[in-house]
């Protein structure tokens, strides 16, 4: 009996499988971290290989935790970190370069050149984004004009690109599937999100041989099967789908205005808008949110670069920290009036100012300051984030009521008062933290027949804890422009003021 369904989710820090039952209950998880790579200011890298031994060691793990044989699992669906992009050898495999990760900023000088040339708006009409090394396009352009041979090697149609989710299919399918899936597609800066094909005109511009690009399906459908060497049996893979687009679907925002907000490494706003792809007027980015059956479902989002990042600095980099945890006792004592502002540009700012020069900073420090106002800085730092999005939303005339959240950060229950109190919008949290993990499990279960509608397979989302505001309009307001000012000193192009 196939009674089980297999979710990997490969994230920025670390890879994850969580065995779940037909019903959607978890069997069993596991989680490996890996080692993160910053050969220059503004660069981070991994080593592809360490993705795939994380990811191929997380599902042995859960196989053996639960006892369950490979043979049982009907499927598996696949969630990743979406930018972050890798180029293989298309006969050995093997990595040209590092896996260039969505946070870096290497490619900034090309983005400004190609703004200068005035050419954003045309990417931005087609791909619904804007010009920023954050998207892969401009990174596959970086290997092919840095690594000896690689553009050769690519026009002579012997290299492959993929975002993480197309190199693990094609480890997994031992080179028979070379695939990814429209929600990844269209975060490359090249994929037209309208025609739902790769773009010759965008990729000319940034001089990437289409026959690198892999095939485009539903992220439910059918993409092969796992090669039963990995796992011990072959085990079709029914889905593929980019990791906040999967948690999109994990919280059950199925419907146009519907919003989910995840924070893990970076923070991600996502709302439904439906059928309908709105181009923003405040620098968010239209994406797909979904295709199924052939029909594409799109969305507004709003990124944000370092979320839980910030704590993991803390943590490893600054040392105030010796646990994630302790950041939620650390910090609760700290008022929401606290002198300290903390602008986490680690890595530039994301939306919606995409200064990809900015740098961090911490104003309003005293004699005063120590640990606990650190962190409760860096958190708050988030929900003022979180607050830029949902006014640019708003300016987009997006209705926002409530705030569907998960990722590890929610697992402290002090920032989701903060988040709530310096948004002025009630928070919901999930029964699950793992709803990223679950859009690409309820995909490929919804692919291989067990639920009959989208509508049946939402009605798996469950309601955990509710967190009202508890700040006056005006109390709010005059925080929020005490985080603008902080900004606006950290900014560094003059067209992000």
């Amino acid at each position: 009996m196939t009674d089980y369904i297999l979710a990997i989710d490969q994230g920025t820090t670390s890879s994850r499988a969580i065995l779940y039952t037909k019903a959607m209950e978890v069997v069993a998880t596991a989680q490996e971290e890996f080692q993160q790579h910053f050969p220059r200011n503004g660069w981070v890298e991994h080593d592809p290989e360490d993705l795939w031994q994380t990811v191929l060691s997380t599902c042995r793990a859960v196989l053996a935790k639960s006892n369950v044989p490979a043979s049982a699992i009907l499927t598996i669906g696949i969630t990743n970190q979406r930018e972050t992009s890798v180029i293989w050898d298309k006969k050995t495999g093997e990595p040209v370069y590092n896996a260039i990760v969505w946070q870096d900023r290497r490619s900034s000088q090309l983005c400004q050149t190609l703004k200068a040339e005035g050419l954003e708006p045309r990417f931005q009409a087609k791909t619904g984004l804007l010009l920023d090394p954050y998207f892969s396009g401009t990174k596959i352009n970086w290997v092919l004009n840095t690594v000896k041979n690689a553009r050769e090697r690519a026009e002579a149609g012997d290299l492959c690109f993929g975002t993480v989710d197309s190199f693990l299919l094609w480890r997994f399918s031992k080179g028979r599937m070379h695939a990814t899936d429209a929600t990844n597609a269209s975060r490359t800066l090249v994929f037209n999100i309208h025609t739902q094909t790769w773009d010759k005109e965008l990729l000319d511009l940034l001089q990437i041989p289409v026959a690198m690009m892999p095939r485009v399906l539903n992220s439910a459908d059918n993409f092969g099967v796992a090669d039963a060497q990995w796992l011990g049996a072959e085990i079709p893979i029914s889905s593929m789908i980019g990791d906040q687009q999967s948690a999109l679907v994990g919280q059950a925002c199925l419907e146009p205005g519907m919003l989910k907000s995840t924070y893990g490494t970076g923070c991600f706003a996502i709302v439904n808008t439906g059928n309908k792809a709105i181009t923003s007027q405040h620098r968010l980015l239209t994406t797909v949110a979904y295709r199924v059956a052939n029909q594409t479902t799109y969305a507004i989002e709003g990124s944000i670069f370092m979320a839980g990042a910030i704590i993991q600095w803390l943590r490893d980099g600054v040392g105030i920290l010796k646990s994630s945890a302790d950041s939620e006792v650390m910090s609760r004592s700290i008022r929401h009036d606290q002198s300290e502002i903390m602008v986490p540009a680690f890595t530039g700012l994301g939306a919606p100012y995409w200064d990809p020069d900015a740098r961090a900073a911490i104003f309003g420090m005293t004699r005063d300051t120590g640990a606990a106002q650190l962190v409760a800085a860096a958190i708050r730092s988030v929900a003022f984030q979180t607050e830029d999005l949902l006014r640019a939303m708003a300016q987009d005339a997006i209705d926002i009521t409530s705030l569907r959240v998960d990722g590890g950060m929610v697992e402290n229950r002090w920032f989701l008062q903060v988040l709530a109190d310096l948004t002025g919008i009630p928070v919901v949290k999930s029964h699950t933290a793992e709803t990223t993990a679950k859009g690409a499990a309820l995909l490929a279960a919804y692919q291989m027949g067990l639920f009959s509608s989208l509508e049946e397979m939402s009605q798996t989302w469950k309601v955990a804890e509710n967190y009202q505001p508890s700040l006056i309009e005006d109390v709010r307001a005059g925080y929020y422009d005490r985080w603008l000012d902080a900004v606006s000193r950290v900014k560094a192009t003059p067209e992000a003021l």
